[in-house]
């Protein structure tokens, strides 16, 4: 087990590959952690140096009293890149880590190489509706709003897997300090004038049955960046790496390869 004291904050974080690889950064969704990455990165190729980690609030990672905002969750992930030497990544992020992903390559360009925007967009959401889960979950926990999350989480057929119990523990086992303060930072965050700004290699992914970013969200903040390309991952939904983890692979190391990125 692996802790970043950042000062204010302990995050829960791992790397693999070998030292000399090229850096690859994987940021989650919320309500997640960094084990929704295990399958794609059991396929990716072995050169890589992979830095997987739990956001604040999530997983293994301290939970301080909220609200939060987008901006220090993107200074979390700024800090711990430099905590581990790692620079000129690749950065995939998923939902609220695809969020932190764009803050992040506005800020820090040395550290952000090329983005990978899965699952997101500039803006998610609306006040209205944040405000309500921030009710919910509050009043009740994340086990409160677990049925409807998972709906919109994955596909019908992946819900009649026994692999599902676990997601759903996942879940309803997040911290509700941390979770109602990512909720916050959403709530707040609008990334569509610094992502349009935004020059870089970078690759949207949805999935085609994906009840939280549908795919003409994603499609819209990918197509802000210039060149940027737009992949769908049909039959998958909020989280194509749990569910489609061989095709979210593929498009990942293919990619990377484009970038000359892949060792």
């Amino acid at each position: 087990m692996q802790m970043a004291d950042l000062g204010d904050i302990r995050l829960h974080y791992r790397l693999d590959g070998p030292e000399d690889g090229a850096p690859l950064v994987f940021s989650n969704a919320l309500g997640s952690d960094f084990r929704i990455w295990d399958k794609v990165v059991a396929r990716l190729p072995g050169s890589l140096r992979i830095l997987r980690y739990d956001t604040r609030g999530h997983g293994l990672s301290d939970a301080p009293e909220g609200p939060y905002s987008m901006g220090s969750l993107v200074r979390d992930l700024e800090r711990l890149m430099e905590h581990v030497d790692m620079r000129d990544a690749v950065v995939v992020g998923l939902s609220l880590g695809g969020m932190i992903a764009q803050g992040l390559a506005a800020k820090r360009l040395d550290l952000v190489r090329a983005l990978v925007l899965s699952n997101t967009a500039c803006k998610i959401g609306t006040r209205d509706i944040w405000a309500d889960r921030i009710a919910t979950v509050t009043e009740g926990g994340t086990a409160a709003l677990a049925e409807g999350t998972l709906q919109r989480w994955f596909s019908p057929p992946f819900h009649d897997t026994p692999e599902i119990t676990g997601w759903r523990h996942m879940l309803e086992r997040s911290d509700r300090t941390g979770y109602v303060g990512c909720c916050h930072a959403i709530a707040g965050t609008d990334f569509m004038t610094p992502t349009s700004g935004l020059r870089l290699a970078a690759m949207g992914i949805a999935g085609s049955a994906d009840g939280s970013t549908p795919p003409d969200l994603v499609r819209e903040t990918t197509e802000l960046i210039p060149g940027a390309r737009f992949e769908l991952i049909r039959g998958a939904g909020h989280l194509p790496c749990i569910e489609t983890p061989d095709a979210y692979a593929a498009l990942l190391t293919d990619f990377l390869t484009a970038q000359g990125h892949a060792g």
